[in-house]
C-alpha cells in the first residue's frame, strides 16, 4: 500500500481519520469533532442504522467545514474481513493519518458467574479487534513514516479487579500491546497512544451506580485528539485519574483483594 501524500491532509484542513466503534459515545463524539475540523473521516461500527443516523446528523457540518464522512457496518470480531476493508477505507480517505480504536463491551457479570463464552467475547471485541485493526495501521504508518494509533483503554486494566475479570484483562492486554507497539515503532515516525477515560456519561454506563469524576464524551474526544497530536504515551482524560491509577499499583495484594469493585 503506497504511502499517502501528506499535502492532501493539509489541503483538506483536517485529519484523515478512522474511528473503529464510531456510532455512539466517545466514538461518535470523535467523529463529530473530526468532521467539524474539516477532516476526511471513516466510522466503523456493528450497527449500520446508527452509523447512517450519525452520517445524516453531521452532513451539514461536514459540508460547511469541507469534511466528509464514510460509514461501514462491521463487527470487529470478524478479523478476517479487516485487511480488505482497511484498504477500501484508505482509498476512500486518500490516505490515513489517525486510527482510534474505541470499540468495546462491558456486559454485567454476576459475582458467582464464570461464563467462558461471555469472557472470550469481551476479549474478542476489546482486544482482538484492536490487534486486527492496529496491525493494519501499524504497517501503513511504518511504511509512510507518519501516523498516530490511539487505543481507548481503562483504569480497570491497571489491576485485576474481581468485579469483571475478563473486562479488566482485556484492558490490561490493550495496555501491554499498545506499549509494545509504541516501543517497536519508536524512531519510525509513528505515534502510539493509550487513553484511559475514566467514567464517561455514555449509554454503556447508563444507570451504573458508584460513578464519580464523570467526563462527557466530548471532553474525552478532545483529550484523545490532543494526545494524538502532542505525542502523549498514556493520557487520562481527567488528570486526577492518573493519580488513582498510579496508587492502585502500590496497594498490596492482600488488601486489594478485599476491595469490592
Amino acid at each position: 500500500m503506497a504511502a499517502p501524500d501528506s499535502s492532501t491532509q493539509q489541503a483538506a484542513g483536517g485529519l484523515r481519520a478512522l474511528v473503529v466503534g464510531g456510532s455512539s459515545g466517545l466514538g461518535a463524539a470523535l467523529v463529530r469533532q473530526l468532521v467539524r475540523e474539516g477532516g476526511r473521516v471513516a466510522a466503523i461500527a456493528r450497527g449500520g442504522d446508527a452509523l447512517e443516523s450519525l452520517a445524516r446528523e453531521v452532513s451539514g457540518e461536514a459540508s460547511r467545514a469541507g469534511g466528509v464522512l464514510f460509514v461501514h457496518a462491521h463487527d470487529v470480531r470478524d478479523t478476517a474481513a479487516v485487511p480488505a476493508l482497511f484498504e477500501t477505507i484508505v482509498r476512500e480517505l486518500d490516505g490515513l493519518d489517525l486510527l482510534v480504536y474505541t470499540a468495546g463491551i462491558m456486559p454485567p457479570v454476576g459475582r458467582t458467574e464464570y461464563e467462558t463464552e461471555k469472557d472470550l467475547d469481551i476479549m474478542a471485541v476489546n482486544f482482538g479487534g484492536l490487534v486486527a485493526w492496529g496491525n493494519q495501521a501499524a504497517q501503513l504508518f511504518r511504511t509512510q513514516r507518519a501516523g498516530a494509533l490511539v487505543g481507548i483503554s481503562s483504569i480497570y486494566g491497571n489491576r485485576g479487579r474481581k468485579g469483571n475479570p475478563a473486562y479488566g484483562a482485556s484492558k490490561a492486554a490493550m495496555d501491554n500491546w499498545l506499549e509494545a507497539l509504541r516501543n517497536r515503532l519508536a524512531g519510525e515516525g509513528v505515534h502510539v497512544c493509550t487513553v484511559k477515560p475514566g467514567y464517561l456519561s455514555t449509554r454503556m454506563n447508563a444507570g451504573r451506580e458508584g460513578m464519580f469524576w464523570v467526563a462527557s464524551p466530548e471532553q474525552a474526544a478532545a483529550a484523545v485528539l490532543q494526545a494524538a497530536r502532542t505525542g502523549a504515551n498514556v493520557r487520562y482524560v481527567l488528570r486526577r485519574w492518573r493519580v488513582v491509577g498510579t496508587l492502585l499499583y502500590f496497594i498490596p495484594s492482600f488488601v486489594f483483594r478485599r476491595l469490592e469493585f
